[in-house]
């Protein structure tokens, strides 16, 4: 299926542009070109699209086995996204913890740093919406890597965006470069969606750039089984075999993974990949994303059916970004029922109630 559409580019690529920047340029963009693959009005899209922009590059569209399967809910619009009266721009207050433009300072020892605006697909869920497509970050990036020097509370750097892999190899090692010459900063981490929605992006130069760069955790975006190819396996091995140190966060998501066996056997699948299930996010409360929200009480569910039917490196952190700037709080099933002067009442992952002695 993949390669069906690769044959539908209209333009030969130049023999020196790397292969994920010709697919990114094949990328759907319009409603009349996702209406005209799938039998779609365009009327509907081009509504959604014209408040949140779209981008499908050709091979994440080619993992969608039919409207309105977990795929196709993360990338194709949904006219929902514009019927959304609970959600905000920036739910999380990220504006208000940004001392220079592009650079979030919410916690004494981190800080993320906008790498860019783009991605190689726009998820449906952003939880920045608002900026996913601009061009500002390059212009941005001087005023953050001086806060960085400037402030030595800062150990630890996030890249994030848009996506960081969407920068050229030559400028991420660039913008690498010159945080790791910081010298308080002793911990750089990437979070990207690209090994999982455009693996192709993982080539050896670029490997081999992140491998010089130690100590740096790469965190991956995957939330469906589906997500899971042999191209975005070989991509994770690529980057396992450097010795960079992989982590997934997965957003909880309705109507894409909010059932205990599907994120089972995500969970299980990525430890086979090497990826270590890092976070599993409550969705934010981002305008456009209400069609998507999972209670917390089905996500308290999950997590307690994973632990004791998966191997605990296999169950992520069930996390909650609180409104207002308050930062992540983790959600944990209630394993305590009653306590008492000499000995507590625990229950297992089976409910089955067992007598904790405390002396």
């Amino acid at each position: 299926m993949y390669d069906g559409i690769v044959q539908l580019m209209t333009e030969s690529p130049s023999p020196s542009t790397p292969r994920w920047k010709a697919l990114l340029a094949e990328s759907v963009t319009t409603a009349q070109a996702l209406a005209g693959r799938f039998d779609l009005s365009p009327e509907p899209l081009a509504a959604v699209i014209r408040t949140f922009p779209m981008r499908i590059n050709p091979y994440y569209l080619s993992l969608i086995r039919e409207p309105g399967d977990p795929i196709w809910r993360q990338a194709v619009p949904d006219a929902a996204e514009l019927a959304d009266a609970v959600g905000s721009a920036d739910p999380l207050c990220e504006e208000a913890c940004s001392p220079v433009p592009g650079l979030i300072h919410r916690y004494p020892d981190r800080v993320v740093l906008l790498a860019s605006e783009q991605c190689a697909m726009f998820c449906r869920f952003c939880m920045r919406k608002r900026r996913v497509g601009t061009m500002a970050a390059k212009d941005r990036r001087a005023a953050a890597i001086d806060y960085i020097r400037r402030t030595p509370a800062v150990h630890e750097v996030v890249l994030s965006g848009g996506d960081p892999l969407m920068l050229a190899d030559t400028d991420l090692a660039r913008l690498l470069e010159l945080l790791r010459a910081i010298g308080h900063v002793r911990l750089l981490r990437i979070h990207s969606r690209m090994p999982c929605t455009l693996p192709q992006r993982v080539t050896d130069d670029l490997v081999h750039m992140l491998r010089d760069v130690q100590p740096l955790y790469l965190n991956i975006h995957f939330n469906h089984p589906l997500e899971i190819t042999d191209r975005s396996r070989d991509a994770c091995a690529r980057l396992a075999d450097a010795g960079i140190p992989l982590g997934s966060q997965t957003v909880l998501l309705k109507g894409v993974n909010d059932d205990a066996a599907v994120m089972h056997q995500l969970m299980e699948t990525l430890l086979t990949l090497r990826v270590r299930p890092y976070y599993l996010h409550q969705l934010d409360r981002v305008c456009g994303t209400a069609h998507f929200r999972v209670p917390l009480e089905k996500g308290l569910a999950i997590i307690q059916h994973l632990r004791g039917r998966i191997s605990g490196m296999g169950v992520p952190h069930y996390m909650i970004d609180l409104p207002g700037g308050g930062g992540k709080v983790p959600l944990t099933p209630e394993y305590v029922v009653a306590q008492h002067a000499d000995h507590w009442i625990l229950r297992n992952f089976e409910n089955r109630p067992f007598r904790y002695s405390l002396h």
